[in-house]
């Protein structure tokens, strides 16, 4: 049994036709596709029937626009053009992490002291840019949106991060820091107030006080003193709503979806996570191999295609054809190794074939011999079959560790995905179900 035998199937559609399935997590390393596979899965669901929104966070200008939106915010708009015949609908949205961070401050404090945490400088740094802010964020936004019970389906793109690992750990490490000792202790004169507040900063803060002028200076400390003194009601909160969205992604309602590409690091990077969500015990539904190379020919191996240009090539120059006018080799032909733009009827004006089947190299404006033209091609076929073979043999090594996650393969589109129709082609390759051509 060969290992694509072995490695059970993944197949989308009876994951987001099933009515019980409530949250999809698409995560992995950065740059593998992740968003783009979000998007096509929301509007493959909606097309399917159910009432949809995915959460992207800072998708590229192009995928806002392949779903007929200028520009993504912190609300969700209804993405039009989708077919509702099914019933279905999607929306779509982007994380705004500061906008959120305010939200949560407008819903859990009154205005006076809401106005003073948004105008606090510390609070306006942290909710900018602090560690972990934005994963916690992406987090909080999904609670918000599951517990609106607006959408049958949510859809999730994690966010980009050095670690994937990150949108696990985010939550609860900021949940930890603002519910932790450092920030209590800076809390407590606020709690205790008046002489006794004072007495209590002047015995059991002076020391660390005056360490952390030095380190952050006075001005800043000051700022989040304030800052947890106008926080004080809230910081409760913080833990038990990212213990609680740690809970829904245990949930039998998620399923955790990680993507990735044909690449060593970025399978590395997946094999990491399945084994961090196994830990976890958090619902994993399988792997996303997106821009997986493939070929038509695919029977040609590699050592053919290059023994076959070889004896081309050997005959031509027995002909005394192989050397042009310039002193140019043969290899020159099909340009540069693992170009494949100047095959003909690829838009190049490279190569040219006369009417007797002979081929014209523009560039130089001669006669090619068929011979030569064919050896490049053979070799361009060969460089294109290492890939594969390449690709292959890094998937062998994912699957040898982990033969129980089913996968599906996504192939390569010869262009970036920039509308409503390219993104319901990358939803039926997750589904198994290429377009035709």
């Amino acid at each position: 049994m060969s290992m694509d035998e072995a490695v059970p199937r993944l197949d989308t559609d009876p994951l987001l036709d099933d009515p019980a399935t409530r949250i999809v997590v698409c995560c992995g390393s950065g740059g593998v596709g992740k968003t783009t596979t979000a998007a096509a899965l929301g509007v493959r669901a909606a097309e399917r029937g159910r009432k949809v929104v995915v959460l992207t966070i800072d998708p590229a200008r192009r995928l806002a626009q392949s779903m007929g939106i200028a520009s993504l915010d912190n609300i969700p708009r209804r993405v039009q053009g989708i077919d509702g015949s099914a019933g279905g609908e999607l929306h779509a949205m982007m994380l705004d992490m500061k906008r959120t961070f305010d939200e949560i401050v407008e819903a859990h404090a009154d205005g006076e002291r809401a106005d003073a945490i948004l105008a606090n400088p510390f609070y306006q740094s942290l909710s900018a840019g602090f560690a972990g802010t934005q994963e916690y964020m992406a987090m909080e936004k999904l609670g918000q949106l599951r517990a609106r019970d607006a959408w049958d389906l949510i859809v999730v793109d994690t966010p980009p991060s050095r670690s994937a690992l990150d949108f696990l750990d985010a939550p609860q490490r900021l949940g930890s820091f603002l519910d932790g000792r450092f920030i209590k202790v800076l809390m407590a004169p606020a709690k205790v107030g008046g002489r006794a507040g004072m007495k209590f900063l002047n015995a059991g803060m002076s020391v660390m006080t005056g360490t952390l002028n030095k380190l952050v200076g006075g001005q800043l400390l000051g700022d989040v003193q304030t800052f947890v003194a106008a926080m004080d009601t809230m910081f409760g909160g913080f833990r038990t709503r990212a213990d609680a969205t740690y809970r829904l992604l245990q949930a039998p309602g998620t399923a955790f979806l990680v993507v990735a590409a044909p690449e060593r690091d970025a399978l590395r990077e997946a094999a990491y996570f399945v084994e961090r969500l196994a830990a976890e015990e958090m619902p994993l539904a399988g792997l996303v191999l997106n821009r997986v190379h493939g070929s038509g020919a695919a029977r040609i191996s590699a050592e053919r295609a290059l023994a076959a240009a070889e004896t081309l090539e050997a005959e031509n120059l027995a002909d005394g054809g192989m050397a042009d006018r310039d002193g140019g080799q043969a290899a020159d032909v099909a340009g540069k190794p693992g170009d494949g733009d100047d095959l003909p009827g690829s838009g190049s004006t490279a190569t040219r074939e006369t009417p007797d089947g002979a081929a014209i190299d523009d560039a130089r404006g001669q006669e090619l011999p068929a011979e030569r033209f064919a050896a490049g091609l053979l070799r361009l076929h060969a460089e294109r079959m290492q890939v594969l073979d390449r690709e292959q043999r890094t998937r062998d090594r994912f699957t040898a560790l982990h033969p129980d996650v089913p996968v599906t393969e996504v192939s390569a589109l010869p262009g970036d995905v920039h509308d409503l129709a390219g993104l319901r082609t990358i939803g039926e390759r997750l589904a198994g179900r290429p377009a035709a051509g």
